[in-house]
This record gives C-alpha cells, sequence and structure tokens, in this order.
C-alpha cells in the first residue's frame, strides 16, 4: 500500500522534505554536466530525482520534431517494472489527454481529482490526481514530465515548483546536448570539406603534372620529329652518294674501302636512331593488325633466349581469356625487346623476368595515374616485372625521354620509341620502381573486344 504524501502545504513547510529536496537538486545540477545524452538524461531525471522526491510515479514524454505527437521515453514506478526499458511506449497526440493538453498549451497543471476531470483517460490502473509540467526551449515543446497518484490531492505548489524547476534544468541541458550535437556535426562536416578540398586540390595538382608531362613529352616529340625528318633527307644523301661511290668501285684503294665501309655503318647507325627518333615523335608508319599478346610474348621471348642469361628465371602468366589486340606487330615485338633488354641490364647477377597479361578496363574515375593520356575503354594490359636493381622515385619521370639513359652506354632512345608506339598506337606505357626491388612496366594496348583467344 502507498504511503499517503503529506498534504502540499504541509510539504512546503516540513523542513525534511526542503532538504531532500535541495540535496537532490544540487545533486542534479551537479550529475547533469557529465550526462552524455538525452537518453540518459530522462531516465536520470525520471528515476534518480523525480524518484527520490517522494513521488510514486514518475513518466517523461518527448515530442517529435512536428510537435504533434509525444512518445514514452523514461519512466519510474509500478507502470514501468522494466529497468531503463519501456515496452510497447506510448503514443499521445498533442491535444489529446491531459499531457498531450499541456503540451499543446504549454502551460503544466495541477490536477486534484481525475475521475472528475473530462479529459481523463481511463488506464488500467486509475490514479486520482495528476501534475504535469512541460519542458520548453524557446518557442519549442521539447516534451512534458507528468505524475500521477493514487489519491486525491496529492499535489500542490511544493510538487509543482520542484517539477517546474527540474523541467527548466532538463530542457537546458536538452539545449546544451543539441548545441553540442550540431558542433560535432559542423566539425565532421568541416573535417570531411577539408579532406575533400585535399583530395580535389591533389587530383588537381597530379593532373596538372600529368598534363604538364604530356606537354613537355609532345613537344620533344615536335622537336625530335622535325629534326629527325630534316637528318633523314641529309643522310638519305649522304647513303646515295656511299652507293654511287660502291658502284664506281673502290677495290684498289684498301683505305677508300675501309673509310667507305666505316661510312656506310655511321649511316645505318643514323638511320637507326631517326627510326628511334619518329617512333617517339609517333611519325612512324605502322600497319596495325589483329594481335594475341600471348603469342606475341612467346614468340618474342622464343627468338630473344640468345641476349637472355641462363641466371635470368621467365614466366609468363596470362588469363584465361583475353582480346586480341589491333597493332603494328614488329613494332609491337620491338618494344617488348626494348623491355626485355632493359631487364636483363637491370639484373646483371639474374632474377626473375615475369610476364602478364589480362584484359583491363579504365575510367575516369580510377586514381591510375599514365603517362600519357588514356581514354576511358577496354585495353588488354601487358606487365613485364623485373627483380633488378630498381629505378630511383625522382628519376621515373625521366625514363620515357629521348636520350635519358642511366646506363654507361646506350642511345637512350629504347623506352621513349616505346612510349611513342603506344601512345601512336592509342594505348599508354606506365613504370613503378622501387629501389632494390625491380622495376614493372605496363602496357595497355587498345582491345578489340569482338575477338577473344583462350590463354594457352
Amino acid at each position: 500500500m502507498n504511503q499517503p504524501l503529506l498534504r502540499s502545504e504541509e510539504r512546503f513547510h516540513d523542513q525534511s522534505f526542503r532538504s531532500v529536496a535541495l540535496r537532490t537538486l544540487n545533486a542534479f545540477a551537479v550529475d547533469v554536466m557529465t550526462i552524455p545524452n538525452a537518453n540518459d538524461l530522462f531516465w536520470y531525471v525520471a528515476q534518480n530525482v523525480v524518484g527520490k522526491l517522494n513521488f510514486v510515479d514518475c513518466v517523461i514524454y518527448t515530442c517529435d520534431l512536428d510537435e504533434k505527437v509525444l512518445t514514452q521515453s523514461a519512466a519510474m514506478g509500478e507502470k514501468n517494472p522494466f529497468g531503463r526499458s519501456i515496452v510497447n511506449p506510448l503514443r499521445i497526440p498533442f491535444g489529446q489527454g491531459i499531457t498531450g493538453c499541456v503540451a499543446q498549451n504549454r502551460e503544466a497543471i495541477i490536477v486534484e481529482d481525475l475521475l472528475e476531470h473530462q479529459s481523463y483517460i481511463l488506464d488500467t490502473k486509475p490514479a486520482r490526481s495528476e501534475i504535469c509540467v512541460p519542458m520548453i526551449l524557446g518557442n519549442r515543446v521539447l516534451g512534458v514530465i507528468d505524475s500521477e497518484h493514487p489519491d486525491v490531492g496529492a499535489f500542490g505548489s511544493a510538487e509543482l515548483e520542484i517539477l517546474t524547476t527540474v523541467a527548466a534544468m532538463t530542457s537546458a541541458k536538452l539545449a546544451l546536448l543539441e548545441e553540442a550535437e550540431l558542433s560535432e556535426r559542423r566539425y565532421r562536416n568541416l573535417v570531411e570539406a577539408h579532406a575533400r578540398l585535399s583530395r580535389e586540390t591533389s587530383n588537381r595538382q597530379a593532373l596538372e603534372a600529368e598534363l604538364f608531362e604530356a606537354r613537355r613529352l609532345e613537344s620533344i616529340g615536335r622537336l625530335s620529329g622535325g629534326f629527325a625528318h630534316d637528318f633523314n633527307n641529309i643522310l638519305t644523301v649522304i647513303s646515295g652518294n656511299l652507293d654511287l661511290l660502291d658502284e664506281i668501285g673502290t677495290a684498289s684503294d684498301t683505305t677508300a674501302e675501309t673509310c667507305l665501309l666505316d661510312a656506310r655503318t655511321a649511316a645505318t647507325k643514323g638511320a637507326g636512331l631517326i627510326r628511334s627518333m619518329l617512333a617517339f615523335s609517333q611519325r612512324s608508319r605502322l600497319e596495325p593488325g589483329p594481335v594475341d599478346l600471348q603469342d606475341l610474348v612467346q614468340s618474342t621471348l622464343q627468338w630473344s633466349k640468345q641476349i637472355l642469361p641462363d641466371t635470368v628465371n621467365v614466366t609468363v602468366q596470362a588469363a584465361d581469356t583475353l582480346s586480341r589486340t589491333q597493332v603494328d606487330r614488329n613494332a609491337a615485338e620491338g618494344a617488348l625487346l626494348n623491355l626485355i633488354l632493359n631487364a636483363r641490364d637491370a639484373m646483371p647477377d639474374g632474377g626473375h623476368l615475369a610476364f602478364e597479361i589480362d584484359n583491363f578496363t579504365y575510367a575516369f574515375q580510377q586514381s591510375g595515374r599514365f603517362s600519357t593520356q588514356l581514354s576511358p575503354g577496354d585495353y588488354v594490359r601487358l606487365s613485364v616485372h623485373d627483380t633488378g636493381i630498381g629505378i630511383a622515385e625522382h628519376k621515373i619521370q625521366q625514363i620515357f625521354d629521348p636520350f635519358y639513359t642511366s646506363k654507361p652506354t646506350g642511345s637512350g632512345l629504347g623506352l621513349s620509341t616505346v612510349y611513342g608506339f603506344m601512345q601512336q598506337s592509342g594505348g599508354a606505357v606506365t613504370a613503378t620502381s622501387a629501389l632494390g626491388e625491380g622495376t614493372t612496366f605496363h602496357l595497355y594496348f587498345p582491345a578489340d573486344v569482338r575477338t577473344e583467344v583462350t590463354s594457352r
């Protein structure tokens, strides 16, 4: 049986009640600063504040953003014996029942006898008196704090003063929690915006670097192409005169014959350099045709065995099905041979040379970087990896420049020829490397998706 409360007027002047109320509200004022969220706040108020002020029942309702419906969020008393869990929380529209009217009118109410109040909604265990106080923040209704009692006239000015104070403190804490959540959301948005700006800045810098590199190589290509074209005309005259001297005959003059042979050898080397420069400047005469890259790799390795020492282990791995590509087979073999020679020179003590072939689809949103502009589409990718000495990071962007070489001897046109051929063929070549770990070249050949071959 419930212990009857003192009359409100008696309680208001009762020293022990005032002491309990003061200690409870002081404790609430201290603890409220550390309560982390609204749910914990509601349960604390119901159980640790109202529950300790000699109220036998307390229900806290919160309203939706549209301020149309109240929902039971926390409770204390016989009607909620489930601790901090509410089974089937009650929902009350604004204007319905006593709590709904308090939320709608934004005014506290004390009902001395519920059975005589027209707005009272009968419960399975009817109460006789009720007090309900709104939680208001500015011009918003956040919810209500409601308490019922089985006795008539159980609530008065003392309870109203206490619950109004509790409602005000609860509303103030809710305002702080909302502000903290808003600040956290603003901070997260700021962090996301900063990260997005950083990514955009990095992408822009990367694109600018790629554009600069493409323009630089294009300028070098134009210069090389123009020089090669003019020099080829001169070399044609020189070679023609050498042929004429050869027809006249210099067999009786050994010295002249030796000089003629040296001149012809030099002219042949010059013609080779011109072909390489024309390839880099994308002015080679290519004759594209259907090519199976796996077959191309196998055949190139077959006749290049003589240039690879036994200390180099060669493997070839291909996808189960591969698209064909439309390229100049001879030029493709030349490009592959250049990469094989580079790999051999990078592994003087032997190592592993691996070829991998697969289908590849490129899209704008991919983060891969290419030394030339690669259009979105389908490609057949040929990867050539060696376990050699590797290339320093600051030199990796220079390796496709004509006449650049890190070797004691060499023309420096091998990789630039590969670059020009791939670009002229509508593809691209990229390189990744790490000192002491080796180098990988990726050749992207435009795929003829209409034809496929099965890996052998």
